[in-house]
């Protein structure tokens, strides 16, 4: 059983697109052992005590300093003993000592067809914002391992999405999210949990 630890900053959609998929079958042989959250009014923590997950808030804004903070979150997550971590819309830096003790154990979900629209500054409406502004025709979700860099580790998955007359960032955010996150993340984790990788 892939004990599996995601990490969000928000809402949780995509967390909610895991748990669905362990409810119904679409992800065999896993379990999320912790929801860890850098936001106390992260509604991802709400979602976590719902299905009787641990769900913890670790925030930099509670330590005298990043590396203070990103000992806490490394440690935090050792407690539980992780097979795979997963980062749902999770906006901080991942400590490179973490890249390093979970080499190939850490993926992410980045909503545009990397290389597009992906790196330092592109996270949530950003990415869809600079995708209508370039005028591109498919844009869509990656699923990657991470590494030390940003958005630029191995990619897994990937799915496109068409981009349509009058969208807007939102609802071309929602598209992304409907049609393609919700069903490659767990799908990566299904594979990664049944060795299909």
């Amino acid at each position: 059983m892939l004990r599996v630890g995601v990490l969000v900053s928000g809402g949780g959609t995509n967390l909610q697109a895991i748990l669905d998929a362990i409810d119904n079958g679409t992800i065999t042989n896993a379990k999320v052992e912790v929801v860890i959250s850098n936001n106390a009014g992260a509604y991802a923590l709400e979602r976590a005590k719902k299905h009787n997950i641990a769900a913890e808030c670790i925030s930099p804004k509670d330590f005298s300093d990043r590396e203070v903070f990103n000992e806490a979150l490394v440690s935090r997550v050792d407690s539980y003993h992780l097979d795979l971590i997963v980062l749902a819309g999770f906006l901080v830096k991942i400590p490179e000592a973490m890249i390093a003790k979970y080499r190939s154990r850490i993926i992410n979900i980045h909503p545009s067809l990397i290389p597009s629209f992906c790196g330092v500054g592109y996270y949530g409406l950003k990415v869809h914002e600079a995708a209508l502004a370039r005028g591109v025709k498919l844009t869509g979700a990656t699923v990657h391992f991470v590494d030390e860099g940003m958005d630029s580790g191995p990619i897994i998955l990937q799915k496109a999405v068409e981009v349509k007359a009058g969208d807007t960032p939102e609802i071309l955010q929602r598209r992304v999210m409907e049609e393609a996150e919700w069903k490659i993340l767990p799908q990566a984790i299904h594979m990664i949990a049944n060795h299909l990788l």
